[in-house]
C-alpha cells in the first residue's frame, strides 16, 4: 500500500478530536492564594518544624529561621480566630491549652517551670503597677529580730530620708531580683529597709528539686532585722509592690540593653453589665500578649474571649529574656481550680468556653508571678477555700 493509500485510509480529524488535542490544551491558570491558604502555610511550616526538630520553635533563639516561626506560633497562640483556622493541621496539639494538673507533683514536673526556674535572666518589668502600703503579717514581723549594732545603721536611714526630703534620691519601682545587692535601701510596706550582708550561695532542695540560695542580712529602720532569703525578699517586694531608692536621675530599672523583651503578661478585669458576671468577685483574666496589652484588647465588646465586653487593664507585666506564653500556662495551671466555668455564644452564635478567666483576687496573682520568678512556688499551692498560696504541709511534700 502506498504512502497515499494509507494516509486516505485515516479517518478525518472531528472538531472534538482537535479541540481534545493536547497540543490545543490551554495550560491551567494557577489558582489565586487566599488569606486563608497563606494562614495555613505558614502554620504548616511550625508543624514541619516540629515534626523535623521534636519540639516547639522558640522565638527567643538567635537562629532567624528559627526564631520567625517561634514568633508566627506565638501570633496563632494569641490571636482566637487564626488558631481556629488551622486547628484542623495541628498534628501536635500545639495550640491546645495545657491541662491543668491534677496534684502539686504534676505542676513540679512541669516544663514550663524548669523553663522559667531555669533561666537565671528573666526579668518582669512591673514598674506601670500602682504602689500600694499593705501591713505587713504577724507572720513576717515575727521573723524578725532586734537589730544587732543597729546604732551604726540609724545615721544612714536618716540620711536617706533627708536625701528623699530635698530630691538628692527619689523613690522607684522594684523592677527585679538584679536590684537586691549590697548597699541598697528600699522600701517595703512603708518601712525602709537596708541591705547589709548578701551571703555566699547556699546548696539547697526545695521541692525535691536542687536549687541556691543566698542569705540576706536585711536591717529595718525600726531596729529589728531579718536573714531572710533573697528570693523571699523579691517575692515580699512584688507583693508588697515595694519601692527603691535611687539617685535622683539616675535609671534604676535594672533592665540592660542585651534584654530582650518578650511580651506581656496581663491581668484584666470585666466591665460587662451583665449581673452573671458583674456580681463576680475577683473575677480577672490572665493573658499573654507579643504585642501591646490596649491594642491586643481592642474591640473585646465583641470578642468572646473578653466575655463581649469591654475590659480593664489592673496589671501589666513586661516580660523579659523569657517565654511570656509559658508563664501563662504556668498561672493558670496554678489557678486551675478557680477557673471560670461558663459558655458564651459568640456573634455567629457559637459556643466558646472562655478559658483564660479565673476567680482570684488580684494580690494573689502578683503574688503567684513573684514566686514562679523566685522558684518558692513549688513550696506553695493554690488554696481555693482561702482564695491564696499557703505553704504546702509536710505530708504534701
Amino acid at each position: 500500500m502506498s504512502e497515499n493509500e494509507a494516509f486516505e485510509s485515516e479517518a478525518p480529524l472531528s472538531l472534538d478530536d482537535i479541540l481534545d488535542d493536547e497540543l490545543l490544551t490551554a495550560p491551567e491558570k494557577p489558582k489565586k492564594l487566599t488569606s486563608s491558604d497563606r494562614l495555613q502555610r505558614a502554620f504548616l511550616e511550625i508543624v514541619e518544624f516540629r515534626r523535623a526538630e521534636g519540639r516547639l520553635p522558640s522565638s527567643q533563639t538567635r537562629e532567624i529561621a528559627e526564631r520567625k516561626l517561634g514568633a508566627r506560633l506565638d501570633g496563632f497562640l494569641t490571636n482566637d480566630a487564626k488558631a481556629g483556622a488551622v486547628k484542623h493541621l495541628d498534628d501536635f496539639g500545639m495550640l491546645e491549652a495545657p491541662a491543668a494538673p491534677t496534684s502539686i507533683d504534676d505542676l513540679l514536673e512541669s516544663d514550663d517551670l524548669d523553663e522559667l526556674l531555669g533561666d537565671e535572666s528573666g526579668i518582669l518589668d512591673v514598674s506601670d503597677l500602682p504602689v500600694v502600703k499593705r501591713p505587713e503579717s504577724a507572720e513576717s514581723v515575727a521573723q524578725r529580730v532586734k537589730a544587732k549594732e543597729f546604732e551604726q545603721f540609724e545615721p544612714l536611714f536618716k540620711v536617706k530620708h533627708a536625701e528623699l526630703k530635698d530630691g538628692t534620691c527619689a523613690l522607684k519601682p522594684f523592677t527585679g531580683m538584679d536590684l537586691i545587692r549590697e548597699g541598697v535601701f528600699f522600701v517595703l510596706n512603708g518601712v525602709m529597709c537596708f541591705v547589709a550582708e548578701v551571703g555566699e550561695n547556699v546548696d539547697l532542695v526545695v521541692g525535691g528539686k536542687r536549687t541556691q540560695k543566698q542569705r540576706l542580712r536585711v536591717v529595718f529602720e525600726n531596729g529589728t532585722e531579718s536573714a531572710m532569703y533573697k528570693q523571699s525578699l523579691m517575692t515580699r517586694m512584688y507583693e508588697a509592690q515595694g519601692q527603691v531608692l535611687a539617685r535622683t536621675g539616675h535609671d534604676e530599672g535594672g533592665i540592660l540593653d542585651a534584654d530582650i523583651e518578650s511580651g506581656h503578661i496581663y491581668v484584666l478585669q470585666s466591665m460587662s453589665t451583665d449581673p452573671l458576671l458583674a456580681n463576680m468577685k475577683d473575677l480577672h483574666k490572665i493573658g499573654f500578649s507579643t504585642t501591646s496589652v490596649e491594642q491586643r484588647v481592642r474591640g473585646a465588646s465583641t470578642s468572646p474571649t473578653y466575655l463581649m465586653a469591654p475590659v480593664k487593664i489592673v496589671a501589666d507585666y513586661r516580660v523579659y529574656n523569657l517565654k511570656a506564653s509559658a508563664l501563662e500556662a504556668l498561672l493558670h495551671r496554678v489557678f486551675a481550680d478557680v477557673r471560670l466555668d461558663l459558655t458564651q455564644i459568640d456573634r455567629n452564635g457559637r459556643d466558646y468556653d472562655p478559658s483564660e478567666w479565673f476567680i482570684v483576687p488580684l494580690v494573689t496573682i502578683n503574688k503567684a508571678i513573684a514566686m514562679i520568678m523566685s522558684g518558692e512556688i513549688t513550696q506553695y499551692v493554690f488554696d481555693k477555700a482561702q482564695q491564696d498560696l499557703v505553704e504546702r504541709s509536710d505530708d504534701a511534700r
